[in-house]
């Protein structure tokens, strides 16, 4: 039995399932309508378990020291493991600043994830909604009290020290510049 579990971040709820859980993804494509050619981010607790699943330069990991966890999400190169098990050549990365999310990823691992919608819509963020829409759907639907910030992670890619913003969110490119110069 796969387990597809909804929970929130500090940015918006996400949807989700342990890296490796195949039936657990196939299952997030068919409830978002989720285009096959997106592939899903991956939360991680801490720097281990990045590390479990990619593989890390010196100046992604000034990026990772300097502005993890947080709303930040960067594109690094996968572990031979990830490449034979789900096919990704390149795999998103993001700690949330959320303790309630960490927890989650420290009991169940990594976690490929993506925000909770139809694909394409605007990510849902209130628990009742979310709730009533998925609740049948997935395993659990985490609730919380705390309000996310509704803006989606920045994502970027790192080509040598050149700085690429695939999707501005709220880190901003002065702030990651700014830790590549520590």
């Amino acid at each position: 039995m796969s387990k597809v579990i909804i929970f929130p971040t500090d940015t918006v709820y996400g949807i989700g399932t342990p890296i490796f859980d195949l039936e657990g993804i196939e299952k997030i494509y068919e409830i978002k309508k989720r285009p096959k050619n997106k592939p899903l981010a991956c939360l991680c607790s801490s720097i281990e378990q990045i590390k479990s699943i990619a593989k890390v330069s010196v100046w992604e990991q000034k990026i990772i020291d300097e502005l993890f966890p947080g709303a930040l999400t960067i594109i690094l190169n996968s572990c031979d493991e990830v490449k034979d098990k789900i096919g990704y050549d390149t795999i998103a990365v993001r700690i949330p600043n959320y303790d309630l999310a960490r927890s989650i990823l420290d009991n169940y691992g990594p976690m490929l994830t993506t925000s909770v919608n139809d694909s394409g819509s605007v990510p849902l963020n209130e628990y009742n909604e979310i709730k009533e829409k998925y609740e049948d759907l997935v395993s659990y639907v985490y609730p919380t009290s705390i309000s996310s910030s509704n803006v989606p992670s920045t994502i970027i890619k790192l080509d040598n020290k050149e700085v690429k913003i695939i999707r501005e969110g709220e880190i901003k490119l002065k702030d990651i510049l700014n830790a590549l110069e520590k």
